[in-house]
């Protein structure tokens, strides 16, 4: 039985979100591979086969189209991300360039006045401009047109190649034109300044789209480059990639853990925060298993690999994301979609127009029907066509800054005016992720024991001694702390004056001789009900002191939550945290659906099976156990606290660490939206109703025919329309929370 392969290749040579289309279209004829799928936005080919596909084959049918694929190495994603930074300085390059040359031809055409050999000079300008920086342009629309396709860089060549040419003819015969009746009009500043804005967008496009791959690096970076193993009686320092399962590795305090293991050797709290999302770390001993990624704090270990650095669920994370990101359809542009329609038609009726001119048209018939024909391209050169997208999608971005909201792409404000469901992860995003003291219980003076707690507690690092430290300021003057241990899980021990000071868990006071009976009756009964960790403080067998520690809810969480429920939008819960702590937190939120105890695979495959049920989902999450699902999530939220790798995941950011920033968020994506559909019915009306009366539609009627100028006044008109309707989102309302 054949067995199918799905295998990843970087391609380079897109430019739009048209341009993965054709490169699909153009490795889908190929009869040696059963599935393609392009993705425009990490430049990536997915390629099911059943045997190792011929990429020579493969690229000699792409390069017709200027496309390559490059094959898989080890080295792949670093040498991604260093072609990806030399392609963002050649655009910053060319941008530069191009704007040497517009901004003086944007003074003359636009600002002065006209005068001897302007045309002269603003031909040279536009000359730099096409046939420097802006001739990809044309590379482009041409390699496109010999494998039968068009995406924006056909209608950009279109555009400023006829606005050129035509503006040629005007500059060096302007006495037969002027002859004919018409005006010498030039457009050099038409194609010139739309070439060079088009530039700038690709080059701030770039920049943003350099963000995304910057989640799978931050996952890499979770494994240490090296690991100590057992061989020959020595423990030798070698490559991560040579442990094995079966290798007998050691692992010093502090430093992070390369693989999936089972401790044989030593005990120690390890941080797991980032794997399960659990806030306190775990205390682990021999045969407990420990994870990839996380981080050893206190003790030294020796362990047994179970698996390889590829098979650790580290690595099976990363491949969760990756896979997640890819199997994402890029968000094709409406521009880019209907691009492939448009130039056709454009060309068709253009021809169209020239011929029923020059065989129906009066005299002089031949310079009726290139003014026409012209008057029709240019007045379909996709000036607002190009505009109506990047200019509702920079300014909802720059928006976005100002309230706080650092957002990666169009994606993320599209996706937020659709979602249908919101998923929370707890601790981090719905609570600060950090131990704060809730509750305390005296049975003794604190005025006579505190110096003697707080002199204990400053040797500790655990983060709930760091909690209770904050009870009460520190003393003027402390106690000496002789024979000071830390009981790894329990608790910590000192003597004060002769006398033995203990502060932990029960596991702690039962072993120093404190008798159960002891601990039976009090307060603590009700915090551990209620999933607080409490803490007791013990001198010499007598209770002293207890003390309640939680997480606690972030501001406006509660408030974010009953406005989402309030739009009709749904609400869960997800963290690997303990139930009791999980239920009690949604009840105070008023979430009705909370899981707890999970893993990531969990995560992502409950927001998988929303998604099943038609739902568009967004999350909220902080941590690397979050970072599978907020890519698997129609939009990726996270706080500006969380990790790296959640905030590398995440479509949207929200710097001020507010919740109800999801509220702007959405208020933002919706705003937004209104204004680009507002811009592109804008652009293709103006289109729909210009272009006949380029084509001298009104001429039967009234005699009027449009000059090649007035069209591109009409074209400008446009572009500023849509400029002007883009520039409302700066003022648009956005929600503030009352509560």
């Amino acid at each position: 039985m054949s067995k199918y392969t799905t295998t990843s290749y970087l391609i380079e040579g897109m430019s739009c979100g048209a341009c993965a289309q054709s490169a699909e279209k153009i490795l889908s004829r190929q009869k040696q591979l059963s599935r393609v799928s392009v993705n425009y936005a990490s430049k990536k080919v997915q390629i099911t086969a059943e045997q190792s596909p011929d990429l020579e084959q493969l690229n000699a049918a792409l390069k017709k189209a200027g496309f390559q694929l490059l094959p898989p190495a080890p080295d792949q994603r670093a040498a991604a991300r260093e072609r990806a930074q030399k392609k963002q300085k050649q655009s910053f390059r060319q941008l530069f360039l191009a704007s040497l040359f517009a901004l003086p031809l944007f003074v003359v055409s636009m600002l002065m006045p006209p005068f001897a050999g302007d045309n002269y000079l603003m031909l040279f300008w536009a000359s730099m401009i096409l046939f420097g920086p802006g001739r990809q342009f044309f590379i482009k629309a041409w390699q496109q047109l010999k494998v039968g396709q068009s995406n924006m860089d056909t209608l950009v060549a279109l555009g400023t190649g006829t606005a050129y040419v035509y503006s040629l003819i005007a500059t060096f015969l302007p006495n037969w034109w002027s002859s004919q009746g018409l005006s010498p009009h030039v457009y050099f500043e038409t194609a010139g300044l739309l070439q060079t804005f088009i530039l700038l967008g690709r080059y701030l496009e770039g920049r943003a789209k350099a963000k995304a791959s910057k989640a799978l690096d931050a996952l890499l970076d979770l494994q240490p480059p090296t690991v100590q193993i057992w061989q020959h009686e020595i423990w030798t320092e070698m490559p991560l990639a040579a442990a094995q399962a079966g290798d007998r590795l050691l692992i010093r305090p502090g430093e992070q853990i390369p693989l999936d293991a089972t401790i044989l050797e030593g005990e120690s709290e390890v941080d797991e925060q980032l794997l399960t999302g659990e806030s306190l770390p775990q205390h682990k001993r021999v045969d407990d298993p420990i994870w990839a990624g996380t981080l050893n704090q206190t003790g030294r270990l020796v362990v047994e690999a179970k698996k390889g650095a590829d098979q650790s669920r580290l690595a099976q994370i990363i491949e969760l994301v990756e896979t997640a990101q890819s199997s994402k359809a890029p968000i094709q542009k409406l521009v880019d979609k209907i691009s492939g329609g448009f130039v056709p038609v454009i060309l068709v009726l253009a021809l169209l127009t020239a011929l029923i001119w020059f065989f129906f048209g009066p005299t002089p018939v031949w310079s009726h029907a290139l003014n026409n024909m012209v008057a029709v391209l240019v007045i379909a050169c996709p000036c607002a066509l190009g505009l109506a997208t990047p200019m509702a999608i920079m300014l909802g971005i720059g928006r976005g800054a100002k309230l706080g909201l650092l957002l990666k792409g169009a994606e993320s404000l599209e996706a937020a005016q659709t979602i249908d469901a919101f998923v929370f992860d707890k601790t981090g995003s719905l609570t600060e992720g950090q131990m704060k003291l809730q509750a305390d219980e005296w049975r003794q003076s604190m005025a006579h024991y505190w110096p003697a707690l707080y002199a204990l507690e400053e040797n500790s690092e655990h983060p709930l001694a760091k909690a209770l430290l904050n009870l009460s300021e520190r003393p003027s003057h402390l106690p000496k702390v002789d024979r000071f241990q830390a009981r790894s899980g329990r608790g910590v021990l000192g003597q004060i004056a002769g006398q033995t000071y203990a502060v932990g868990n029960r596991q702690l006071l039962v072993e120093q001789g404190l008798a159960p009976k002891d601990l039976a009756n009090g307060p603590w009964q009700a915090w551990e009900a209620e999933g607080q960790s409490v803490l007791f403080f013990a001198v010499e067998r007598q209770l002293i002191a207890a003390f309640a520690f939680s997480d606690v809810l972030r501001v406006g969480a509660k408030e974010t939550v009953a406005a989402l429920q309030a739009r009709g939008i749904k609400t869960y819960m997800l963290s690997g945290d303990q139930k009791v702590v999980v239920d009690r937190l949604a009840n105070e939120l008023g979430i009705a659906h909370a899981q707890a105890e999970l893993l990531p695979e969990d995560k992502i495959n409950f927001i998988k099976e929303l998604q099943a049920q038609g739902l568009r989902v967004g999350m909220l999450g902080d941590g690397l156990n979050d970072a599978p699902a907020l890519a698997q999530a129609d939009l990726g939220v996270s706080l500006n606290a969380g990790t790296g790798v959640a905030l590398e995941a995440a479509e949207a950011l929200l710097l001020k660490n507010e919740p109800w920033q999801l509220i702007q968020l959405l208020d933002l994506g919706q705003a937004s939206m209104k204004i680009l559909r507002q811009n592109l019915f804008w652009a293709f009306a103006y289109n729909l109703l210009g272009i006949p009366i380029a084509a001298g539609l009104l001429y039967p009627f009234t005699g009027y025919l449009l000059d090649p100028m007035l069209a591109g006044a009409a074209m400008a008109f446009s572009s500023v329309s849509v400029v002007l309707n883009s520039l409302r989102l700066l003022s648009w309302p956005i929600s503030k929370m009352t509560a």
